[in-house]
């Protein structure tokens, strides 16, 4: 698994998303939204609807909640379209950053983003300077035993599946990410989450020093009401993301 995602997984499992549920779902409604908006409310026929929708199911966002998005982003109730951007730069260590925005305010948007870069030792990019890093795909995270979940995955439509510790981490094309886990679950496997997500096509090592400033940009970047999604190249060391999260 890539270190943006182990460093992810570790501050759930250590609560620290807790404190900020209420902006986290501000963010996945806006997610939803803009999804309906571009492809339609069907989350059946609309691929990227439909991972959105996972994702928010996966953190128990209430149903009403993700319906009030849906009908939002169709125009059967008031809502805000929202423009989506991509920034690109680097953190400390030559790490490279991707940042979804959802934004309605462009200005404000590019000004928070900048800063954030500015403050933590890390530097914005022109347009397509680390993009061209990042490969779009679909994510699912499983348990199960080995065989079960390469034979369900990799029939469905699979790329690879690699093990990450005591579950497997299933790629797939964005389009085939929701038949891949309604294969797997027919199986009878539990899979544990599925996004969308940019993986990295290649990592860059970071040391114990670096580490925390890497890691302060991205929490930084990943605090701002505008940012959706912070995709990051970064590989620690288990051993050293643990010892960073704190107790």
């Amino acid at each position: 698994m890539a270190g943006h995602s182990k460093w992810a997984n570790i501050k759930h499992r250590k609560g620290r998303q807790d404190a900020a549920r209420g902006k986290l779902f501000a963010k996945l409604a806006k997610a939803i939204e803009t999804e309906a908006r571009k492809g339609g409310g069907d989350p059946d026929a609309n691929y990227a609807l439909a991972a959105a929708v996972s994702k928010a199911k996966a953190v128990s966002m209430p149903n009403d909640n993700i319906l009030r998005a849906i009908k939002r982003g169709t125009g059967e109730s008031a809502g805000v379209a929202y423009d989506e951007l991509w920034y690109e730069g680097y953190a400390p260590g030559g790490v490279a950053v991707y940042v979804q925005v959802l934004t309605d305010n462009r200005r404000r948007a590019a000004a928070d983003v900048r800063a954030v870069f500015t403050r933590n030792g890390g530097s914005l990019g022109e347009p397509g300077s680390v993009g061209y890093l990042f490969q779009p795909k679909g994510l699912i995270a499983a348990a199960g035993d080995e065989d079960d979940v390469l034979l369900a995955a990799l029939e469905a439509g699979a790329e690879d599946v690699r093990e990450t510790g005591d579950s497997w981490e299933v790629i797939t094309p964005p389009r085939a990410m929701a038949g891949v886990r309604a294969a797997m679950e027919e199986s009878g496997l539990a899979v544990e989450s599925a996004e969308l997500t940019q993986l990295p096509i290649s990592e860059v090592a970071v040391d114990r020093r670096t580490a925390p400033r890497v890691l302060r940009l991205v929490d930084a970047l990943e605090d701002l009401d505008d940012v959706q999604s912070v995709f990051s190249n970064f590989e620690i060391s288990d051993q050293i993301l643990e010892a960073l999260a704190g107790p």
